[in-house]
């Protein structure tokens, strides 16, 4: 009952395999130090809401790519040094195998600015690595109450959804990031699998 729980806040309206769905710390890697890019590696004229435009309409593979990494870009940045630099600590703390550590810093993260999408995100993350699904559920839930575009949350929820083998939510899920992130080649994967899959079931 639980996941149901948590997947009517992934259907509010709209309002990354498993390691490439929970994919917050692998964002931080994507920029090559894990340190928030300068405002001048971003375009003045992006802004979330037309990043997601764009990435809404885009058909190709490689250019929807393009697209989802300045959202990512734009989703490290806290706006504060002293978070952004804890998020990096705790980057560190993971590829060095200290899970606790990593659990602090975010916390402390997350004290210092609730509404930071990425704080929340990349804890989920962690509990999941972890095997703490419930509580990475429930970070996975403030991370869509924040911002219900959140392909990569989505996915992460798609993933444990996975483990927990409920095909039908699973499917639900990865059908969500479709309508957001149209040319996610994963998440055409997924859905064409787990239809075939729960269409085998009920034949």
């Amino acid at each position: 009952m639980r996941h149901f729980l948590f997947f009517k806040t992934l259907a509010l309206p709209l309002a990354t395999g498993l390691v490439a769905g929970l994919s917050a710390f692998p964002a931080a890697a994507q920029t090559g130090s894990g340190t928030p890019p300068s405002s001048a590696s971003v375009k003045p004229a992006d802004t979330l809401d037309s990043l997601f435009s764009e990435l809404k309409r885009e058909p190709d593979e490689q250019q929807a790519k393009r697209i989802s990494e300045r959202i990512w870009a734009k989703w490290r940045d806290s706006g504060s040094a002293t978070v952004n630099l804890l998020m990096q600590w705790a980057d560190k703390a993971v590829t060095d195998g200290k899970n606790g550590l990593a659990l602090d810093l975010l916390d402390q993260a997350i004290v210092l600015r609730p509404d930071y999408v990425e704080g929340w995100n990349r804890r989920a993350t962690l509990h999941f690595m972890m095997g703490n699904h419930g509580k990475s559920m429930a970070d996975i839930n403030r991370v869509l109450a924040l911002e219900p575009r959140h392909f990569g949350a989505i996915a992460g929820m798609a993933a444990i959804l996975s483990v927990s083998g409920n095909d039908a939510l699973e499917l639900r899920a990865w059908e969500q990031m479709l309508e957001i992130y149209p040319a996610s080649r994963q998440a055409q994967q997924k859905v064409g699998e787990l239809a075939d899959k729960l269409e085998g079931s009920r034949t």
